[in-house]
């Protein structure tokens, strides 16, 4: 699986120490899209879309997207045809989006989260699979079909 980090200056923080965590406590490779060293007037629509963009075009990879609410990189990332992205604001929350909506994109608050809290919801993202049931997938297929 290919996995991409990605942030704004108001995640830039939370990127740096969850890119430490997947790398040594998880052992995963993870590459990280940006950016690399803090700026407090970058924006996140471009990150956030180039992330996205790279998830979509691999059914295998995931992505963590992080801005202060974790809502703004997630509006955008759902932009993008074949993201399904969501808000990690809990472990279960991160747990039930992979179980039930395949998500492949997990999408965190820089300002809200301690670091701690970040990483077993990354964690639980990771671990987690899609189930598969008909009825989840048969929900996926109708998003698929309303997607622009």
């Amino acid at each position: 699986m290919n996995l991409f980090i990605a942030s704004d200056h108001a995640g830039f923080q939370l990127k740096k120490y969850l890119l430490t965590y997947i790398k040594t406590q998880l052992k995963q490779a993870v590459a990280d899209l940006g950016p690399a060293e803090y700026k407090e007037t970058d924006d996140y629509p471009l990150i956030a879309s180039n992330l996205a963009k790279k998830v979509a075009a691999d059914r295998d990879a995931k992505g963590i997207l992080i801005c202060g609410s974790g809502h703004g990189v997630c509006m955008v990332a759902n932009k993008i045809k074949g993201v399904r992205g969501i808000v990690g604001y809990s472990i279960e929350a991160a747990e039930m989006g992979r179980k039930d909506e395949d998500a492949n994109v997990l999408c965190l608050a820089g300002r809200l989260l301690s670091d701690d809290h970040a990483a077993a919801i990354v964690k639980k993202f990771l671990e987690t699979d899609f189930t598969n049931q008909e009825r989840h997938v048969r929900r996926l297929r109708e998003i698929e079909e309303i997607e622009i």
